[in-house]
């Protein structure tokens, strides 16, 4: 078929049957849900109308996949359930290398000692054995209370394979929100550790639904008895592989269609909400994102972001899916990077708030080292960066030199680094690009989507955006006035993002009002974060509805990104910007101050100077208009962390919870503003 056929057969698509020439009319023309057979490839994408009544060209879709979305893998068009995806993985690398960790049973730390894959899938059949023989019924909610280990790699699979639907309990949500989140989904076996167990006990008596606890890591003789309340058990996690292992049941695999997870964003506000996703939607997430980057049995990748979050979970189903290995950290933050050197992983997944800690702890370095080594660095970063900006391979020279001790903080054999959850500085991916090599790839995507909406191609050395569609979905931007956003703005398009296609998710659980809000009448998700499209069909993300100021003159302010530029200012670890309007003026800097004590710092008027004459340096350099400099400063020495409930699970501030807790901080801040601005001279 030629191209002029390819027209016809589409044009002809959108005409309606005419039994009658009565009908001949010039309204002939109706509306095609499959509309269109060709595309208009820019590069990175291709662009379809969404309705032809429009005349609009502004769905964007993959160009790996213009026509057709994604939804099962293009290599093993069979595997349409995780459980599929992780038979095919026992059968085809059954030997090799699953999961890995250094803390053995003793609780000493060493080497990685490994799970094959075939031993992996033996345990997922003793534990979801086990769930049947305590009476846990096919369908039921299970829930994951502990952090990333292979128990709950384990449990996930067996979930799968058993037709439980898994339920993540973050071990920082706080008791109030596990508790809602246990008796929201009925949960009714909770797998947890000896530490998240005295949690549950606290409150047991208020989840009637809870028939079995199962604690990883727990000694048989150190249980402690069942409480009162009829039917509940408490066992260990090995009684429970006891028993499932001596009493074998066959696998009840699950329909693609069916919940395969009911994942809870904690957000940054109000109530949790249980996202529930498919076998499918996740399946097809994975194999869309296949079809672009490639993962292979040797690569071995190191698991430490939270598991309860969508962006780690999917990384391992793709893993799994072309047989990688995968090591957990020790469980501490503090000691990642010894569990990098000792594992070496060639596959490392993180945040911006890891490599905004990376970029500033080797930048500072290399000013202090000063003289020789500071040339030798600038030069050699200088010589790499023209070299990947004119299409060049570097000289190997560079890593010899200088870069290969920068490789080894990773391990020295990362060939792959993905960047999630927020937005990047470009600064900081180029320093990234520069300094480790390899494929630096930054995404975008959220749990309603099962992962990654948008995603960097492999080879796209250009910086500032994050990718171009999933092949297993389709993308616009929808304009929203009240901020000046339209599709008609120059010189790029942009709006609000919507998503469509099997990646989407089925719902919130047991909340259609909700539902409703994010999911519209033609089947799209409104994510409520602003994007434009950049040359080649790529995603620029620029702004959040909900997160935005409107100023007294007028303007809008979007804090995120103000924060996500003085990140990089070599005092601040972290920081959090809270606007009022009313009392916004254009202040300079006082002169720096040297200091010793960071706890003194914080409570030092002349300190407080120093770090925002730096921040308004950074904050020059970025080109950040003169309302969106911060005017005042407060230096804490805790940092924002999960624990004191200032970040999400997913390192997401806390807005809301952040501003009650520093409300005495802002207001003093304000009230000096307000006094020095009645003390300047009067014209």
């Amino acid at each position: 078929m030629d191209a002029t056929d390819r027209r016809l057969r589409a044009v002809s698509a959108h005409l309606q049957p005419q039994a009658t020439a009565a009908r001949r009319t010039s309204d002939s023309l109706a509306p095609n849900p499959t509309a269109g057979e060709y595309a208009h490839v820019l590069g990175y994408s291709a662009v379809l109308p969404e309705k032809l009544q429009t005349g609009k060209w502004n769905v964007y879709r993959s160009a790996h996949s213009p026509i057709t979305l994604i939804d099962r893998f293009s290599d093993y068009p069979d595997i349409g359930t995780l459980h599929d995806n992780f038979v095919n993985a026992v059968e085809t690398f059954r030997d090799c290398r699953y999961l890995g960790t250094r803390v053995h049973s003793d609780g000493t730390i060493g080497d990685y000692k490994w799970m094959t894959y075939g031993e992996a899938g033996t345990s997922r059949a003793a534990i979801g054995s086990g769930l049947i023989c305590h009476g846990i019924p096919k369908g039921a909610r299970v829930g994951l209370y502990f952090i990333n280990r292979p128990e709950w790699t384990i449990v996930d699979n067996a979930c799968s394979a058993y037709s439980y639907v898994s339920v993540p309990l973050y071990d920082t949500l706080g008791p109030d929100a596990v508790q809602f989140i246990v008796n929201h989904a009925s949960v009714e076996a909770i797998f947890c550790v000896p530490e998240t167990l005295r949690t549950l006990l606290s409150f047991i008596t208020q989840m009637p639904c809870v028939r079995l606890i199962v604690v990883v890591g727990g000694v048989d003789e150190n249980m402690p008895s069942s409480p009162a309340a009829a039917g509940m058990e408490i066992i260990t996690y090995s009684m429970l592989h006891r028993q499932g292992h001596m009493s074998p049941q066959p696998f009840r695999p699950p329909k693609p269609e069916d919940v395969a997870t009911i994942c809870y964003t904690s957000g940054t506000t109000g109530t949790p909400k249980g996202a529930v996703l498919s076998h499918a939607n996740f399946i097809a997430n994975v194999a869309g994102q296949d079809l672009g980057v490639k993962f292979y049995p040797s690569d071995v990748y190191i698991s430490y972001l939270p598991l309860a979050h969508i962006y780690e979970r999917t990384n391992q189903i793709w893993l799994v899916h072309r047989g990688a290995a995968v090591g957990f950290y020790q469980g501490d933050n503090l000691k990642l990077m010894d569990d990098l050197n000792t594992l070496k992983p060639t596959v490392f997944a993180s945040v911006p708030r890891l490599y905004n800690k990376i970029y500033a702890a080797i930048t500072n370095a290399v000013k202090e080292s000063g003289g020789l080594k500071e040339r030798l660095f600038h030069a050699a970063y200088n010589a790499k960066r023209q070299a990947i900006i004119n299409g060049r391979n570097p000289s190997p020279v560079w890593d010899k030199l200088v870069f290969n001790k920068i490789k080894a903080r990773l391990g020295g054999r990362v060939r792959v680094m993905s960047s999630g959850a927020s937005p990047l500085s470009p600064d900081v991916m180029e320093f990234l690009r520069i300094c480790f090599g390899g494929d630096i790839l930054e995404g975008y995507g959220m749990t309603e989507t099962s992962c990654v909406i948008t995603l960097m191609d492999v080879g796209d050395i250009s910086i500032g955006h994050v990718g171009s569609p999933n092949p297993a979905c389709e993308v616009k931007l929808v304009d929203v006035p009240e901020m000046n956003y339209t599709s008609e703005d120059q010189p790029y398009p942009r709006g609000e993002i919507c998503a469509r296609g099997p990646i989407i998710f089925q719902g919130y659980y047991k909340d259609e009002v909700q539902t409703r809000e994010v999911i519209d009448e033609d089947s799209w998700l409104h994510t409520g974060d602003i994007g434009l499209w950049l040359p080649g069909g790529r995603l620029k993300i620029i702004d959040r509805k909900k997160n935005i100021f409107k100023l007294a003159q007028g303007e809008y302010i979007a804090p995120e990104k103000i924060e996500n530029v003085y990140a990089k200012c070599k005092f601040i670890a972290q920081c959090f910007v809270y606007v009022e309007p009313e009392v916004l003026k254009s202040w300079a800097a006082l002169e720096g101050i040297q200091y010793e004590d960071l706890r003194q710092l914080c409570s030092d008027p002349r300190a407080r100077a120093a770090v925002l004459a730096d921040m308004d340096s950074i904050g020059k350099e970025a080109q950040l208009r003169g309302f969106e400099f911060v005017k005042a400063v407060t230096l804490v020495a805790e940092p924002f962390t999960l624990e004191n409930g200032l970040l999400t699970p997913t390192f997401k501030v806390k807005r809301p919870q952040a501003k009650a807790y520093f409300a005495k901080e802002i207001t003093t801040m304000y009230a000096q503003l307000l006094d020095a601005e009645s003390a300047r001279p009067k014209l």
